[in-house]
């Protein structure tokens, strides 16, 4: 699609404010949110994170009925109302590329937002392309073109300066016209409910990855690992993931990915073969040796029969099946000129592939149903092959 032919189809974008307004009391905010219950609340934040575990929250930016404010952090966990908006289903949200904003909500207020729109996901719906930027949708829709040298500055820093504020106002300028063009092209579609369905769903696996029990599956290199040493690495990841988060240092800091593998691997049973093992840091054998030793015990003498097992990569004749199987998908996206990314991502299409039971899968569920509908017959067909 010509993104820019349906730019008519956008609402007004409300000017640049020619002052920016900040609140800096909890209970000036809960009095700003109040003044239009249940409308859509433009949401975006600043944070740092470069030596921590935890996001460092900097800035929250938010915008209502066409007005716009900054919030310290500090002002906004102090409000109730805030952490209420947050959470009520029934009030949008809406934000640009979510995932960094709502793990930020999760670890500094403890809370998982509901009721968030990505109107990035919004925008592949829309047929404007998978992943598309927000500036140049912003150019692209309303003809403006922001300044990005704020993007990497000093979010902590007091007072921020006058090209940060703006930069920080323009980041949710353009969100709600924006899910105005979006609602009206997908309504057309008959998929504005599904917007609200896939960023739903995308929330809850985003909150699903951050499970220190589960981590250990993101370590696709571990793949070739038996059972008994993915059990071995699970329980080095879980107990990696915690120290992590009591420290809050990031995790090459700790012990990196393939440190813990190469640990899992050797299955060390004394902290001198752990010192053996190439690339691990005699620091970490001082601080954690005697922990990893008994993570590797426990973990090597458990039952791991059941144990969720690291995806493994496609063979060759599972590539070919894939491709069989892409093609399907890829049919019924580009009639529905819907990203391939999105309706089917890799990963998830590799999971049939290896697991080839439509009823583990969740693709002729919700929106996809509709999509995957005129080619569902030819792929459950190739799935019995």
């Amino acid at each position: 699609m010509d993104i820019s032919a349906q730019a008519a189809v956008a609402v007004d974008v409300p000017p640049a404010p020619t002052r920016i307004d900040w609140i800096r009391e909890p209970q000036a905010l809960d009095k700003w949110l109040d003044r239009a219950p249940g409308k859509p609340l433009a949401l975006d934040t600043e944070f740092e994170r470069v030596n921590t575990f935890y996001p460092i929250p900097g800035l929250v930016q938010l915008g209502l009925d066409g007005e716009f404010c900054l919030v310290d952090p500090s002002v906004a966990e102090q409000s109730g109302r805030f952490r209420e908006v947050l959470a009520d289903p029934d009030t949008p949200k809406l934000l640009y590329a979510m995932s960094e904003d709502l793990e930020l909500f999760r670890q500094w207020l403890n809370l998982q937002p509901a009721g968030v729109i990505d109107l990035q996901i919004g925008a592949a719906m829309a047929g404007a392309g998978f992943s598309l930027g927000y500036a140049r949708l912003v150019e692209t829709l309303f003809g403006e073109t922001l300044d990005k040298s704020a993007t990497r500055s000093d979010w902590l820093a007091r007072p921020l300066s006058d090209a940060q504020q703006r930069y920080a106002i323009d980041d949710i300028r353009f969100l709600e016209p924006m899910y105005h063009w979006v609602s009206a092209l997908l309504r057309d579609r008959g998929l504005e409910a599904a917007l609200v369905e896939e960023s739903a769903r995308f929330a809850n696996e985003l909150a699903g990855q951050e499970d220190p029990d589960n981590h250990y599956l993101k370590l696709r290199a571990g793949w070739t690992l038996s059972a008994q040493q993915q059990g071995v690495l699970k329980e080095l990841v879980r107990w990696r993931e915690r120290e992590c988060q009591r420290r809050d240092r990031p995790r090459n800091r700790v012990l990196a990915d393939a440190l813990l593998i190469a640990i899992a691997e050797r299955l060390p049973a004394s902290v001198k073969e752990l010192s053996n093992i190439q690339g691990v840091p005699s620091g970490a054998v001082r601080r954690y040796g005697d922990t990893l030793i008994e993570l590797v015990s426990r973990g090597s003498t458990a039952d791991n029969s059941s144990l969720e097992r690291i995806a493994p990569p496609l063979s060759r004749d599972q590539q070919g099946f894939f491709k069989q199987l892409k093609r399907l998908f890829r049919n019924a996206a580009e009639d529905a000129d819907i990203p391939m990314e999105l309706l089917a991502p890799r990963k998830r299409l590799e999971k049939v592939v290896q697991q080839p039971d439509l009823a583990q899968h969740d693709f002729f569920q919700g929106w996809r149903a509709q999509i995957l509908a005129p080619v569902r017959a030819d792929i459950e067909e190739l799935l019995k092959s």
